[in-house]
């Protein structure tokens, strides 16, 4: 029997609505049961719901504080189907819902009442995508999206919200779908706060290069004051940032030491009567491969090298800077910047102070 009913339901991609009651575990009991007894009856009203339900292309599956709902025809199936349920329950404005959709895969899988159900990334995904949301959203995954994009009477009511983070750090990119009777249009309290942390960092990684500049420019000018032999064909006033090395262990954390890189570079070539290696030109010098700093200085024509390596750990930040005479290998100027991320625009003044003493 387990076997008749696996084979029903085969590999295939699945429009999928996952739909969850707002504050359900705050409710009590009877309340729960009343709430789930309302939102049956707003479904089982949807067209989109009766439709599919007599064609034999519709699975239900019971989420406890809500429900999912499985279409096979289009896209616009959970969609239509998410719109008639907020109409319904506009006389139960006690029952809040959020709901999510999703297109994607599923496989066929058999309960433990011996009964067809479903699991796949079209299920999970849909389900990350109302995470997103709070009482009254009907968000929508990019792929939905981008399929009711064809269809013009669509367009109006898509509003793109950009990138959501949810459980285990998943990030998934949504569309909230509303009207001005339909849908909710503020944008979600995790959109918010996902925005908020991003902007946060932003500005920890250019606080971070400023500081790494103006001890650099500081040392760098000291250093171009000491005198060099005059058969020394480099020009003194020159240097090379190599890349920095990143030693988080996350390795998504690598766009974070690039960009002090760059920042570095992008301050230090507008110093007129500074010569400034470009990007592209050290790049091939990246951490993993064995570098010698003399012979990098001779290849690429200069007399100094700046390295340094960038550690974030939770609300840390680590920076340690080397700048290098090439010509004879020997430390010129060296840092360490160890600070805490809320703790690290309040330090410039402390460590201007420090290279400026050196």
């Amino acid at each position: 029997m387990a076997a008749e009913v696996k084979k029903e339901i085969q590999l295939e991609i699945a429009h999928v609505l996952f739909i969850d009651i707002v504050g359900y575990s705050k409710l009590s009991i009877n309340e729960q049961r009343a709430a789930i007894d309302e939102l049956t009856q707003a479904v089982r009203t949807s067209e989109q719901f009766q439709n599919a339900e007599a064609a034999a292309r519709l699975i239900k599956i019971p989420t406890g504080d809500g429900m999912a709902l499985v279409f096979y025809k289009s896209p616009e199936e959970p969609v239509e189907c998410a719109l008639e349920i907020s109409r319904a329950l506009k006389e139960h404005p006690k029952l809040r819902l959020r709901m999510g959709a999703h297109s994607g895969p599923i496989s066929g899988v058999v309960d433990v009442n011996e009964r067809a159900n479903v699991a796949g990334a079209g299920i999970n995904i849909a389900q990350r995508v109302m995470d997103c949301g709070d009482a009254g959203h009907i968000l929508l995954s990019k792929r939905v999206a981008e399929d009711l994009d064809e269809y013009e009477h669509w367009r109006p009511l898509l509003h793109d919200l950009g990138t959501c983070e949810v459980k285990h750090g998943v990030r998934v990119d949504v569309v909230n779908l509303y009207s001005e009777s339909v849908g909710n249009s503020k944008i979600p309290k995790k959109i918010q706060l996902f925005k908020k942390q991003n902007a946060r960092i932003r500005w920890i990684q250019l606080a971070t290069a400023l500081l790494l500049l103006a001890g650099i420019v500081v040392a760098f000018t000291i250093v171009s004051r000491r005198p060099v032999r005059s058969n020394y064909p480099i020009p003194k006033k020159s240097i090379a940032v190599l890349p920095f090395e990143n030693l988080s262990e996350e390795k998504a954390n690598a766009f974070f030491a690039d960009g002090v890189q760059d920042e570095i570079l992008t301050n230090l070539a507008k110093i007129s009567d500074l010569k400034v290696i470009s990007r592209t030109s050290v790049m091939q010098y990246k951490s993993g491969v064995a570098r010698n700093l003399r012979q990098i200085g001779e290849d690429l024509g200069v007399a100094h090298v700046l390295e340094g390596s960038v550690q974030r750990a939770a609300n840390r930040v680590h920076v340690n800077t080397q700048l290098v005479d090439a010509r004879t290998d020997s430390h010129v100027w060296a840092e360490i910047y160890d600070r805490t991320v809320d703790d690290i625009f309040k330090v410039e003044g402390e460590i201007a102070r420090n290279i400026a003493t050196r």
